[in-house]
């Protein structure tokens, strides 16, 4: 049984960025029908980027306070940089989602994404609340 959802940067990306309202209101109810929700501190660094990008400062600075405030964030510590590594090597996935499938490992929690390369991972359980 897994202990909460830590949930990938592409969760952000649709919630943040999606012009379709009823995917917005599926993201929305999966975080209020989940007790515990983490984020990779990668997350933080991905959507806060992207959001730099693609609106401007002070909406990125917003977002990232509103992430800060609402979810857990699981700094990078030795276990899940090894592991991270490790999944980085074995399947051949880029840094930042191999850190963030470690930390979803090192927490034993579901990871919210619909990225496929996830799903190639042993032991990680991956689900999409707009499938």
């Amino acid at each position: 049984m897994t202990r909460g959802n830590v949930y990938d940067t592409r969760f952000f990306i649709e919630y943040f960025h999606s012009p379709n309202d009823a995917d917005t209101r599926a993201l929305k109810e999966n975080l209020r029908s989940t007790d515990e929700k983490m984020i990779s501190a990668v997350t933080i660094h991905e959507i806060h980027r992207l959001n730099l990008k693609k609106m401007d400062r002070e909406t990125a600075k917003l977002r990232s306070a509103l992430i800060k405030n609402e979810f857990r964030i699981i700094d990078v510590d030795y276990e899940i940089a090894v592991t991270g590594a490790e999944i980085s090597n074995k399947y051949k996935i880029p840094l930042a989602d191999s850190i963030i499938a470690a930390t979803a490992l090192s927490r034993g929690c579901n990871l919210v994404s619909d990225d496929r390369h996830f799903r190639e991972i042993k032991g990680l359980v991956t689900s999409w609340p707009l499938t």
